[in-house]
């Protein structure tokens, strides 16, 4: 029996010490799974946008209990996610008086990149880099932001069972982004 692509990958977490020799592959991985937002090449390392990533993720580096999953296909990073525990006042912002009461007073997991090379899309990959996540942080809650013309993001973040809670514009002047919302479901 041949194994499966999903058990050909493996799932690897870490913390923010960790990150910043491994932030070329991120960006790299980054460019290709968005290509849409960088108009160039994949891989193009100059681009105003791939530029942003690296400086976002070495920002958010300061947040306790900041964790990276990456998953490696023949050790080769392939995709990743990385999540912090955050409070509602930090991630909300001005969207706050319209987020319930219990959602605000809940452990909140906001989660900022995940990204999978386009090869090894549609197997499973971005689900796993979301669990280990979901594992490593142990949130009640888990939020995201996701362009609305992102329907592959979009379709994925809808399997895992997260909802629509609101546009939101994480810059004055920015691009509006769709707000979503997922209650994390206790292990068993």
């Amino acid at each position: 029996m041949t194994p499966s692509a999903s058990t050909d990958v493996v799932i690897r977490t870490y913390g923010p010490g960790q990150i910043p020799p491994l932030l070329d592959t991120l960006a790299d991985i980054w460019a290709d799974a968005h290509p849409e937002l960088t108009d160039t090449p994949a891989g193009d390392a100059d681009h105003p946008a791939v530029t942003a990533l690296r400086r976002q993720v070495l920002g958010h580096l300061k947040h306790e209990g900041f964790t990276l999953a990456a998953a490696y296909a023949n050790g080769s990073m392939v995709g990743f996610g990385y999540a912090f525990p955050c409070t509602a006042e930090y991630w909300y912002g001005d969207l706050l008086p319209q987020i319930p009461e219990h959602i605000r007073a809940g452990r909140l997991m906001g989660l900022c990149e995940l990204a999978v090379a386009p090869a090894q899309q549609s197997k499973g990959i971005g689900s796993r880099l979301h669990a280990a996540l979901v594992a490593a942080i142990a949130p009640e809650w888990s939020s995201l932001l996701v362009r609305p013309d992102n329907t592959a993001g979009r379709g994925l973040y809808d399997r895992l069972g997260y909802t629509y809670a609101g546009p939101y514009r994480n810059e004055p002047g920015g691009p509006v982004y769709d707000l979503l919302l997922l209650q994390v479901q206790a292990a068993a």
